[in-house]
């Protein structure tokens, strides 16, 4: 960051963290893996298919809640870098806290039944009743995530070690997912041995995804102990020292006093890495979302199948877990920027295939594993190339991921919306046209944007990430006490 970074440039002879420290880091998203698994996946089957919603209202529910985690993430990012923390507790930690406990609290009544609604209920009064509880899971996924994602930079200096970190949290992603599958698949088999009738889904199934949702909240709590008794949070990161003792912007002083949540809004690159990032979480969370609708309704699975797809899942989220694991070498070798290009290489080639070829048979599995590792690809890099914009700025960089997440989550609402209002029925049982209707979704949803992404990481290869301060403003800083000036002239000063 300018020519005056001299703290950043010696960092990256730093070693990466001991291994307990960064399984320790990295289990500490697990419980919203494991919810955001389930969200993504089955929220749409679970209220259209099992609930017997509308599409329409099916989606306005997904849409409800990314709006509110997306006006979420950065006032939570804002005041995380604000707040103290609760006593010797650190902000970062405190708010993960406050974040899980709301997640605890209202995630198990989303994948349940309206309570005191019966029949004769209208559909959108029972719709009603998941609205708060929609909102204060988002809440609280959102405040586990900001809080999460900004230890990276303060645990981490070395960029190699930020992709690192990166990967092994996406590695736990990987496990987050194949548990949820694998959970959900014997708890189908229990009931299959009850003599339910397996092929069609339905309000029987009510049971099943309330128990999966307490199970998934019993496993994340115990990842979460883990990451609250493994995880440090340093007192003195080198952004809280800038905000208390202002420094004096001179050569071998880093600039962390300049750099606030306002500065970060009129600078270029901030929003290149944000369209990247959205473009990312939109390929990787819609893909997520429809791909069940895809193979019920084009390849006609049925329920277990279907609804756990046994085989499909685990090869596409295997292939990430690989993926992530030699990403830091790769990234290392040929650099960020192409390493995104090689997992966008691997979209486009998945969205190609499903386009020619119409029912895929056994050969969904080869697809899986391009859309599988392609996913793990460029989410971990873009969340390192968010990193690496954050650099030493740490004062602000909650706020930063909290600007980047809100792009994503309310993109990806009113994608979801726009998909569900173009649906060409609106029953609960499938029509002849939702084979054709879920196939151009995974085509042209995934393949689309990963064009826009392509023109965004384009963008980022000529102008790269880089924030460049003026040698004449950083002079005029003068006083150690005069902080509001420093801000403002670093702010006017950005490029």
């Amino acid at each position: 960051i300018g020519p005056f970074s001299t703290a950043v440039d010696m960092s990256d002879t730093d070693r990466s963290l001991p291994l307990c420290r960064r399984l320790s880091y990295a289990v500490g998203h697990f419980l919203n893996d494991l919810c955001a698994s389930m969200w993504f996946t089955y929220l749409l089957v679970f209220y259209h298919n099992v609930l017997g919603f509308k599409n329409t209202y099916a989606g306005v529910l997904l849409l409800v809640g990314q709006i509110a985690d997306g006006i979420c993430t950065p006032l939570i990012g804002y005041e995380s870098d604000r707040a103290p923390g609760c006593g010797n507790y650190g902000k970062r930690k405190s708010w993960h806290l406050m974040g899980t406990l709301s997640v605890v609290l209202s995630f198990s009544f989303i994948f349940n039944q309206c309570l005191g609604c019966s029949s004769l209920t209208p559909q959108w009064a029972s719709m009603l009743f998941f609205v708060p509880f929609i909102v204060v899971f988002q809440f609280g996924w959102a405040a586990v995530q900001i809080s999460h994602l900004s230890l990276i930079p303060e645990l981490a200096r070395c960029e190699h070690a930020k992709v690192e970190l990166t990967a092994y949290r996406y590695a736990f992603t990987v496990v987050a997912n194949i548990t949820v599958y694998a959970v959900a698949y014997l708890l189908f088999h229990m009931q299959s041995g009850q003599g339910t009738d397996m092929d069609i889904l339905g309000p029987v199934d009510i049971p099943v995804f309330r128990n999966l949702a307490l199970i998934v909240l019993g496993i994340g709590l115990v990842f979460s102990l883990l990451f609250h008794l493994g995880t440090s949070e340093s007192r003195n990161r080198p952004g809280e020292e800038g905000e208390h003792s202002p420094l004096l912007a001179t050569q071998g002083t880093t600039l962390s006093a300049l750099l606030q949540w306002k500065c970060w809004l009129r600078t270029c690159v901030c929003l290149q890495v944000a369209l990247l990032y959205m473009s990312t979480r939109l390929i990787v969370n819609l893909s997520q979302t429809y791909i069940s609708m895809y193979l019920i309704n084009t390849l006609g699975l049925d329920k277990v199948n279907l609804l756990i797809h046994r085989h499909h899942p685990s090869v596409m989220y295997l292939s990430g877990f690989l993926s992530s694991l030699i990403m830091k070498p790769i990234s290392k070798l040929i650099g960020k920027p192409l390493t995104y290009f090689v997992g966008l290489l691997m979209i486009l080639t998945f969205s190609y295939w499903v386009l020619l070829d119409e029912f895929m048979g056994e050969r969904v599995y080869g697809a899986a594993v391009l859309l599988g590792a392609g996913s793990a690809t460029i989410l971990v890099i873009s969340l390192a190339m968010t990193a690496e914009l954050i650099s030493d700025q740490t004062q602000s960089g909650a706020f930063v991921y909290g600007a980047m997440s809100f792009t994503d989550k309310v993109a990806n609402g009113l994608a979801v919306m726009l998909i569900q209002s173009l649906h060409p029925c609106h029953t609960v049982v499938c029509c002849p046209a939702c084979v054709w209707f879920y196939h151009y979704v995974m085509v042209f949803v995934t393949g689309g944007v990963a064009f826009v992404a392509a023109l965004a990481l384009c963008s980022i290869l000529i102008w790269p990430i880089k924030i460049r301060i003026r040698e004449s403003h950083v002079r005029t800083l003068t006083s150690r006490f005069e902080k509001d000036i420093v801000t403002v002239g670093a702010c006017s000063s950005f490029l």
